[in-house]
């Protein structure tokens, strides 16, 4: 008898030892708000802010670790409804397709809005073209203007050469569905992979036009954020056909907080956490005061923190 007792209690010892295995889950952390250890997917595009803000998180809860997988909007998307990341950040909310795929699988995932961005537009340091309308630009993408002459008849720059950073970016598909209106693009655009390679190719190559998010052309040394990176020139982007100074707007954190940017877009956190958990517990860290407060200083429109307006004087 005593024998059986001590057997079932070696049994009843294994089976508790799995079942706590089970629970903690592949890296042996038990996941909680604050606790375990997840992967996320990131639109490239964000790249820079999204490290800042995992350094901070993760040296708020050093118990919890989070492998960021950088990549296309298209691949973050198919990765949050694979169930491989149970988050993900792009620059759309989910469509009434996604979410039915969700919804079938008796998930209900979230599009929480965390700030505005928007699209900027670059050329070599050297172009002495800085202005540029909604119109041209449109024409540019979609190859119906195709030389810098047809936007300055004074340009010896040639043939526009049109660099984003992949083909599936959330930036890529902004451009076609808000500004081309879904008209075809043209075929002479050129892709690189990173926002990085965008700005490193357009810093060497005197006739291109580069197409980046506007959190990658921030001036790092500037805290004020009235300055742009020194590699590049940035344009301003005029809503209407008039190209004077009084009608053109840079990516400037207060002309994207008024929208006045005519490419101003908004950045979501896409959430598919049924348990409450780490995934969670890092939204509610982005989208509270200390996560706003890094995308402030980023220079992007945080969507629960105040921004302060300043006037800036532009010389285009």
């Amino acid at each position: 008898m005593c024998m059986k007792r001590k057997y079932l209690f070696y049994l009843l010892l294994c089976v508790l030892a799995c079942t706590a295995c089970h629970s903690s889950g592949k890296s042996g952390k038990e996941e909680t708000l604050y606790s375990g250890e997840i992967r996320i997917a990131v639109d490239e595009s964000f790249k820079p802010i999204m490290e800042e803000e995992l350094q901070v998180y993760q040296a708020l809860t050093p118990e919890a670790v989070i492998h960021p997988i950088y990549c296309s909007e298209v691949e973050a998307v198919s990765l949050l409804l694979k169930d491989s990341v149970r988050l993900a950040v792009t620059h759309r909310r989910l469509t009434e397709e996604e979410l039915a795929s969700f919804h079938a699988r008796k998930f209900f995932p979230e599009s929480v809005r965390l700030a505005t961005s928007g699209v900027a537009l670059i050329t070599h340091r050297n172009n002495p073209d800085s202005v540029i309308t909604v119109e041209q630009f449109r024409r540019i993408m979609t190859g119906r203007m195709t030389q810098w002459k047809e936007l300055n008849p004074q340009s010896a720059l040639g043939a526009i050469q049109v660099v984003f950073d992949n083909p599936n970016s959330g930036l890529l598909h902004y451009v076609m569905d808000s500004i081309c209106q879904e008209t075809a693009l043209s075929p002479s655009l050129k892709a690189q992979k990173t926002n990085e390679e965008v700005i490193d190719y357009v810093a060497s190559t005197p006739a291109s036009l580069g197409v980046i998010g506007a959190n990658w052309v921030g001036n790092q040394a500037d805290t004020t954020r009235l300055s742009f990176h020194q590699k590049v020139r940035v344009m301003a982007v005029c809503p209407t056909q008039e190209t004077g100074t009084t009608h053109g707007f840079k990516p400037y954190q207060a002309y994207l907080a008024l929208r006045k940017y005519p490419f101003t877009t908004d950045v979501f956190l896409l959430v598919n956490d049924p348990k409450g958990a780490l995934p969670t517990g890092l939204m509610t860290f982005l989208t509270g005061d200390r996560g706003q407060r890094i995308l402030l200083k980023s220079g992007l429109v945080p969507a629960t923190q105040p921004v302060r307006i300043v006037n800036v004087k532009d010389d285009f």
